[in-house]
């Protein structure tokens, strides 16, 4: 308990300081997040990534915290990989179907398929991607990735102390960590963001991490608890791939059709629309635990993917896309507080 509280405060601490000390570094490297007006640096990331494998490995080894099961350590290497993966599509901007290859490697290496077996391994791989890919589209709004990817590893953790799976609880109470501290500079205005190294990083060890704490139960209810926990994320990428879909526009091209960016359209503030998507991320984790501890039925399941599927089909109705034609376009006062680059 003591140490969890320290490593926590440790991580926390570390990543707004280094973030801070990284900014120069990435401005030098031109490693920046076009905005209307300015650039936001991309070393939040790199201080996330780094300070999460720093805090949990060095606890480990000096005997402070208990040993990393084979599993964590799996998840650590897998997302160190995937983070670099992610730090090469931000220097060099990668097509898009590379990242998604490269964590479906990754994913598909951390599997634990003696629980879950070959067809629930698989799916599972699938949901990892899925997530880790959500993630980075939410990159594109000051505070949502580090809100949502914080709120989500309290849930995650939770379940994995539910299950006595004290590496993984760790890991994620780190990451949490990790993720607030950067939130010190990346709440409106940003000073730093994500990028592609950080939140496919984190997104990608958040899923990871769940699929360990669900793995060996029902399929049908362990579904239901991973979306519940990444509520928000999948609403995000099913509204997206849909509107895109219906608008006749490549699915793969980003854009300013996010959740966030209808909020905004709708009259929000930035903070005003980071806290309403915050709290329902918030709302959908607090039901995944109590369903994976057992003490709400699937019902609540099904109220959380009703009400996501309410909200993107009311969202979807709010208009972001120019008149069509061979030059669309997106009218800029939308897009003016939040950066256009997005997933």
């Amino acid at each position: 308990m003591l140490y969890g509280i320290a490593a926590a405060a440790t991580a926390l601490l570390l990543t707004a300081l280094l973030a801070a000390l990284l900014r120069t570094p990435a401005r030098r490297l031109r490693l920046l997040d076009r905005r209307r007006q300015r650039e936001v640096p991309l070393s939040g990331g790199a201080a996330v990534v780094l300070v999460t494998g720093l805090v949990v490995g060095a606890g480990s080894r000096a005997g402070v915290a208990p040993p990393l099961e084979d599993g964590v350590r799996d998840l650590l290497v897998a997302g160190g990989v995937v983070a670099l993966l992610g730090l090469v599509d931000d220097v060099w901007r990668l097509r898009r179907w590379v990242p998604a290859v490269g964590t479906a490697v990754a994913a598909a290496c951390v599997v634990p398929y003696g629980e879950t077996g070959v067809g629930g391994g698989l799916l599972a791989v699938g949901w990892v991607v899925w997530v880790t890919l959500g993630f980075r589209g939410l990159d594109h709004a000051d505070g949502l990735a580090g809100g949502v990817g914080m709120v989500t590893a309290f849930g995650v953790g939770a379940c994995a102390a539910i299950e006595v799976m004290e590496g993984i609880a760790v890991l994620m109470s780190v990451l949490a960590a990790a993720l607030t501290g950067f939130l010190m500079h990346n709440w409106h205005p940003a000073r730093t963001a994500l990028g592609a190294c950080g939140s496919m990083s984190a997104g990608f060890v958040l899923a990871a991490g769940a699929v360990y704490a669900r793995a060996g139960q029902g399929l049908g209810e362990s579904a239901g608890v991973l979306f519940a926990l990444t509520a928000v994320v999948g609403a995000d990428v099913v509204l997206v791939l849909v509107a895109r879909r219906l608008d006749g526009r490549p699915v793969l091209r980003g854009g300013p059709d996010h959740l966030a960016h209808r909020l905004r359209r709708l009259g929000l503030t930035v903070p005003g629309a980071i806290l309403l998507l915050g709290a329902g991320a918030s709302a959908g984790a607090f039901v995944g635990v109590l369903a994976h501890a057992g003490w709400v039925g699937t019902d609540a399941l099904w109220w959380v993917a009703g009400v996501a599927l309410a909200v993107v089909l009311a969202l979807s109705r709010v208009r972001v896309y120019g008149s069509r034609g061979p030059r669309r376009s997106v009218s800029p006062q939308v897009s003016a507080p939040l950066r256009v680059r997005s997933g």
